[in-house]
């Protein structure tokens, strides 16, 4: 492991649970679903009629001139970024700017933009389109924007690794850090795909659940009862510093960010590998470098997204990562109540894991009426975590076969 340990001083999000952190939060603790029935006109031809979006607009938060120069996953990205920026106490501190990275990725990026152009170019020709539609469609504007925001210099990246994408600029966020480029990486991700042709793309994957007339129950990740993934949109962001860097500035330091494991199945485009075998090799690579035995692991924020195949293969992969220590963790999915963000997830549910450690307690996995036997300790209600040093993973997967593990310490 690196010499140069990496630690979280700011947290920022806006989710379908909540418009910041500490709603956010409290929400998952309470095990309250963000899923409802889309009221608009064009859901009603769709086979999945429901979604988690986000529960406080993004043009209700940030400046209306600044709003509408974004994509909505510019906006989403840009509230969770400057809550994120707020919390670590950099806006009074002060950071050089040379030293200061962003990482902010997205699965999908401005497709709402993209198609909204579409549509006035077909409709009134090419005039009506906005002559902002590229800075606000391509994939690394939210990353730019919240680069020009906050002055960051030392490099805006943008990881896009479907739904593994936040996970991934949060590793990317470490090794920055530790290869000596940044002291300071914002780092997280963003989506906004609540969009017909999303929705109907992924609803002829069969991918999406179809409990239109029970939308809170709709996400239940290993319950036999499951039918696929509730689309959701948000976005949330971490900010990472050296331990150093922080212990200079008397930072509050919520968990050590200890390292991350990333591999490729190469099996299929859509469908994870049933052996969980690139999966597990995440998780066991990412324990190396964090320098962490299996047994230290104490609660992991699993990828369980509700679908039949993903939900059993990931558990296996969990079971085969920690082998005999897999029955000491605590593991749930907040996808239950959120939704699948996509390339927001990880990131999301980085925030939560992190929280989970800091706060020493787990969220819930809800709508868990009929579990598979999938051999893990599933959180079907609250937990709580031990006193003293523990660990925690975050998995993310994504199609393409993307595997991301990422891991916490206490502090």
């Amino acid at each position: 492991m690196s010499a140069k340990r990496v630690v979280v001083t700011g947290l920022g999000t806006t989710s379908p649970v909540g418009g910041d952190v500490p709603t956010t939060w409290s929400a998952l603790i309470e095990g309250r679903s963000g899923v409802a029935a889309l009221t608009q006109d064009w859901a009603e031809q769709l086979g999945a009629r429901i979604a988690a979006e986000v529960a406080v607009e993004p043009t209700e938060v940030l400046e209306r001139v600044k709003a509408r120069r974004l994509d909505r996953s510019g906006q989403l990205a840009l509230v969770a970024a400057n809550e994120a920026w707020a919390d670590a106490g950099l806006a009074d501190a002060g950071v050089d700017p040379e030293r200061l990275a962003v990482a902010m990725a997205s699965g999908i990026g401005g497709v709402q933009t993209l198609l909204s152009n579409y549509d006035a170019l077909k409709e009134k020709g090419p005039r009506r389109v906005s002559p902002l539609a590229i800075p606000m469609l391509m994939p690394n504007s939210p990353a730019a924007n919240i680069g020009l925001a906050l002055g960051a210099k030392a490099g805006v990246h943008t990881p896009v690794s479907a739904c593994a994408s936040g996970n991934e600029a949060i590793a990317m966020g470490i090794d920055l850090i530790r290869l000596g480029r940044a002291d300071v990486v914002v780092c997280g991700g963003t989506e906004a795909a609540v969009h017909p042709l999303p929705m109907a793309a992924f609803g002829q994957m069969m991918a999406l659940s179809r409990r239109n007339d029970d939308p809170e129950a709709a996400s239940r990740p290993w319950d036999k009862g499951r039918d696929g993934f509730v689309l959701g949109e948000g976005a949330a962001v971490v900010v990472l510093e050296s331990a150093e860097h922080a212990e200079a500035r008397g930072a509050r330091v919520y968990a050590e960010a200890s390292g991350a494991g990333i591999t490729a199945d190469s099996h299929d485009i859509a469908q994870p590998d049933p052996s969980g075998l690139g999966a597990t090799r995440a998780m066991k690579l990412c324990l190396r470098e964090a320098d962490l035995e299996p047994g230290d692991v104490r609660h992991i924020n699993a990828h369980a997204t509700s679908t039949p195949q993903g939900d059993l293969a990931e558990a296996g992969a969990i079971r085969a990562a920690l082998g005999d220590a897999a029955d000491g963790a605590v593991v749930t999915s907040t996808k239950s109540m959120t939704g699948h963000l996509l390339g927001a997830a990880g990131a999301l549910e980085s925030v939560a894991t992190i929280l989970a450690i800091h706060e020493r307690t787990v969220p819930p996995t809800i709508n868990l009426d009929d579990p598979e036997d999938v051999g893990l300790d599933l959180a079907d209600k609250v937990r709580d975590l031990p006193a003293g040093d523990v660990a925690a993973l975050n998995n993310s997967f994504g199609f393409g076969g993307h595997n991301v593990a990422l891991a916490f310490r206490s502090v």
